[in-house]
């Protein structure tokens, strides 16, 4: 076979078809057209010209994708990634902290009087 692009396979099944990566924009194209129901997962392969396991592959990753973006979102929190909420919850409770000492000193200085801390 003087053709790189198609090679035989081992189990007789005939050519197979040289891989072909798609790029991100390709894949989420492909995912929301099967995804609306413009295309089948035949006809989008087809059309990229890539494997009918390949639009298996692309549309199971973007469905998991969607999924874990989903449980990661918060209500109320637009625009924050899960680092930057975590960070406004830790500097809110440092400034927590921060008044409870404050507190706690002054009611010490009440208590103990204007004597030196010796």
């Amino acid at each position: 076979m003087s053709n790189s692009k198609v090679s035989s396979t081992s189990a007789g099944q005939g050519p197979r078809k040289a891989k072909r990566h798609l790029p991100p924009s390709e894949k989420y194209e492909l995912w929301v057209s099967v995804l609306t129901g413009q295309a089948t997962q035949s006809e989008a392969a087809s059309k990229y010209k890539v494997d009918r396991s390949t639009v298996v592959t692309v549309c199971r990753t973007a469905k998991q994708g969607a999924l874990d973006a989903l449980a990661a979102s918060r209500p109320g929190r637009r625009g924050m990634s899960p680092e930057q909420a975590r960070l406004e919850e830790l500097q809110a409770e440092v400034e927590r902290l921060r008044s409870t000492i404050t507190e706690q000193a002054v009611a010490l200085h009440l208590h103990e009087g204007k004597s030196r801390w010796d």
